[in-house]
């Protein structure tokens, strides 16, 4: 969606994605959440409210996740692609006589994700925040449900456990972002 907006920059694809982007980022998940469950659940019956019935009932919940990350990363692929674009060696690339679609995916997009792949590796800890209170209203088994209940119960093995698997994921997750550069951005390397 970033893509499609900041190649069509100043029009109505990129004023859409980027309404999209800004409803996004504006609704907290305990919104977003009820609301979906409201109108495709309830009003038009066609997703199941909870349950693990298969990938009908994982819709609503992936995407109340999902619409917060996905909005600001639009945002951020828009502005670092358009960022790129201007930049001297895509006019360079262009200048060679490189076609359209080789100058934006190969050259300009390889670029355009070094900051967006950060942003992604740190958005993750929001997105393991964002799993407890999405568990809660899809009544969903998990290790933020888990969580809560063990702080109610006074389980403290429990609440370091879970503490102790999140954290461990979080990290897993920043040294994926970490091997991701070395894939990305030609300039960083690994001895």
């Amino acid at each position: 969606l970033g893509t499609l907006a900041a190649l069509h920059a100043g029009g109505p694809i990129d004023h859409g994605a980027m309404l999209f982007a800004m409803l996004g980022v504006s609704m907290p998940r305990f919104w977003i959440g009820p609301l979906l469950i409201m109108l495709f659940s309830i009003r038009f019956d066609l997703l199941p409210v909870s349950g693990r019935e298969g990938f009908a009932s994982l819709v609503l919940p992936a995407f109340t996740l999902g619409t917060a990350l996905a909005a600001m990363l639009s945002r951020m692929v828009r502005t670092s692609l358009l960022e790129v674009i201007e930049a001297d060696f895509i006019t360079a690339v262009r200048a060679k006589g490189a076609p359209e679609y080789l100058v934006i995916g190969k050259h300009a997009m390889k670029n355009a994700l070094v900051p967006v792949i950060t942003v992604l590796g740190l958005q993750f800890g929001a997105l393991l925040s964002g799993a407890v209170v999405t568990e809660m209203i899809f009544s969903w088994p998990g290790i933020g449900r888990l969580l809560i209940q063990a702080i109610e119960t006074r389980d403290y093995r429990l609440v370091q456990g879970c503490v102790l698997v999140i954290a461990f994921c979080y990290v897993f997750v920043n040294l994926l972002t970490d091997l991701c550069y070395a894939a990305v951005d030609p300039r960083v390397r690994f001895e």
